[in-house]
């Protein structure tokens, strides 16, 4: 594994995600999963997400839409709530949310909708959201 992409990898990981996201993730993981999370930190965070090619904005609305495209929504939640701290805004984020279900049918609409509903009420209740 290499360190330098190890740590700038943790470091973006926690930008998007948040301190306690990424701690739990890293210090919890066990002989099992560790080499996973230190894979998923390096290559994805590390490699993927330091290119110069998109800004984390554009890389925030490609996962929204492979996630939902995919079905995935735990990610998918983690990655809206994310799409805040890279810069998206609440407007933004309902196109992209309409957009998703137009191109990849209306149930993945649905379930994106619903899941960003829990994560927006969960902000606002935490004060990291206006009433908008």
């Amino acid at each position: 594994m290499s360190t330098e992409l190890f740590n700038i990898g943790r470091k973006i990981r926690t930008e998007v995600l948040g301190e306690e996201r990424v701690t739990k993730a890293l210090d919890q993981a066990d002989d099992f999963n560790r080499d996973f999370q230190h894979l998923v930190t390096e290559y994805c965070w590390g490699f993927c997400w330091d290119r110069d090619g998109l800004s984390r904005k554009q890389r925030s609305l490609l996962n929204l839409g492979m996630l939902a495209a995919l079905n995935r929504g735990p990610e998918f939640e983690l990655h809206f709530r994310g799409a805040f701290k890279n810069g998206l805004t609440l407007d933004e984020l309902q196109d992209t949310l309409i957009q998703i279900a137009i191109y990849c049918g209306v149930p993945a609409g649905v379930e994106a909708f619903k899941i960003a509903n829990k994560v927006l009420t969960e902000m606002r209740d935490a004060g990291e959201l206006g009433g908008t």
